[in-house]
């Protein structure tokens, strides 16, 4: 089985992927965390996006600066496809490789912009984790993201209204933790 996660960004997928993985063994795969640890450090993605944006998007030490960049491909969208043309290929190569090796088994693949790429034929369910509007900015903000921040890069998402129509399950991520452990637990008793 094969779950694709989306939401909203801050809306909680990254918890619930976690509850999957620990609750239910399922094998976890983060679509930000895959783009920040292994493909950001590869030394032909950080040729490329010295070429295109100049050393402004690195630290001194070499690293790409995740914050930079942000403020780059979230502003000029021009920026944003062309960087997304060159890190979703290698996103999904990931992916090949990890269902590959595990055919049989679990899988629960986070993927932000699921719908907006158009990966649901990727997944045998997709499930969409959401919440309101003011909770998706105070997540945000508790994780260091200001509402300044926050707002144009969730005007580059779907609106989280057209994801939990296209996604075939709905978690709400409005009350306390165990009200989201508590749907999750009875979806993967329906899925099973």
């Amino acid at each position: 089985m094969v779950i694709g996660l989306t939401g909203g960004m801050g809306c909680g997928k990254s918890t619930a992927g976690r509850w999957l993985e620990e609750r239910h063994g399922f094998a976890r795969l983060d679509a930000d965390q895959q783009v920040r640890e292994v493909i950001l450090t590869a030394a032909e993605v950080k040729a490329a996006l010295l070429e295109r944006f100049g050393a402004a998007v690195f630290l001194a030490g070499g690293e790409v600066d995740r914050a930079a960049l942000g403020r780059v491909v979230f502003v000029e969208a021009a920026a944003r496809e062309w960087l997304e043309a060159l890190v979703h290929p290698l996103v999904y190569a990931g992916w090949r490789e990890a269902l590959r090796a595990a055919p049989k088994g679990k899988h629960v693949i986070e993927v932000p912009l699921l719908f907006e790429q158009g990966l649901e034929n990727w997944f045998d369910f997709t499930v969409c984790v959401a919440t309101s509007c003011d909770r998706q900015l105070s997540l945000l903000e508790r994780r260091g993201v200001p509402p300044a921040a926050a707002i144009p890069r969730i005007s580059q998402q779907m609106p989280l209204a057209q994801k939990t129509e296209k996604a075939d399950f709905v978690l709400l991520n409005d009350g306390l933790p165990e009200f989201l452990q508590a749907q999750i637990d009875r979806l993967i008793a329906r899925l099973s």
